[in-house]
């Protein structure tokens, strides 16, 4: 698959080139658990988080959980939610500003900010002691080149049935999960992840690989395979 934006040639630190300023801190206040929907400034759905209860107050590990084109942060949120309590999983699933990812739409800008803005406020409220990004589709896409451009943030990777990873600056080495159908329709395992994880091995990432028989979605045993992997 053809990358939808040409490399930069003088890549910067912000947003329009995929970069978070985000970073988990004490936390200045407390948060509430259980499944909490959130509002944008401007009236719109921003996200749906989901946190287990504290129990022993030990740190989370947040995964930040992105949509397939079209569908919405509830969609994100539920690719892991039925295995974030056995593993203490802080999910937090925004919503895309348009259709789609702004990556794909027209290059990074809007959607990384508001992601942005999104971490800072859960990283008020909760301890994290790890961040990782994952997602479905198109949310794979994103989540592979946001991850990747944010590795000094970002441990690991998940990614369901992916396009392709356009990061347009790198930092660190984030472990990598990626699964993908068999017999997928919508984005053929042949020419996208058969094509993008021997490219990521390349550049020497730790790809662990998983194929299935099935089409473009997340089988419960797909998903309790990446949960292990995660938290393993």
């Amino acid at each position: 698959m053809t990358e939808p934006a040409p490399p930069h040639r003088a890549p910067e630190e912000n947003p329009r080139h995929g970069r978070l300023t985000a970073r988990p801190a004490p936390p200045t206040g407390r948060a509430g658990t259980g499944i909490q929907s959130l509002t944008a400034a401007e009236g719109g759905p921003l996200a749906m988080t989901y946190a287990p209860e504290p129990a022993d107050g030990s740190p989370y590990r947040l995964v930040l959980l992105l949509h397939g084109a079209g569908g919405s942060a509830r969609q994100g949120l539920d690719l892991l939610l039925p295995v974030a309590d056995a593993h203490r999983l802080l999910l937090v699933a925004p919503q895309a500003a348009a259709g789609s990812w702004d990556l794909i739409v027209e290059g990074f800008g809007v959607d990384v900010r508001r992601i942005d803005g999104l971490l800072a406020g859960v990283f008020s409220g909760h301890r994290i002691d790890r961040v990782v990004f994952g997602g479905f589709s198109d949310g794979a896409s994103y989540a592979l080149s946001l991850g990747l451009t944010n590795g000094d943030l970002v441990d690991a990777v998940v990614a369901f049935s992916p396009g392709f990873a356009a990061p347009l600056v790198t930092h660190g080495k984030p472990r990598v999960y990626v699964a993908h159908g068999t017999d997928d329709p919508v984005l053929p395992v042949d020419v996208c992840s058969r094509r993008l994880v021997p490219r990521l091995r390349a550049l020497d990432y730790d790809v662990t690989y998983q194929e299935f028989p099935g089409g473009h979605e997340v089988p419960a045993e797909v998903r309790h395979h990446a949960a292990a992997w995660l938290t393993g």
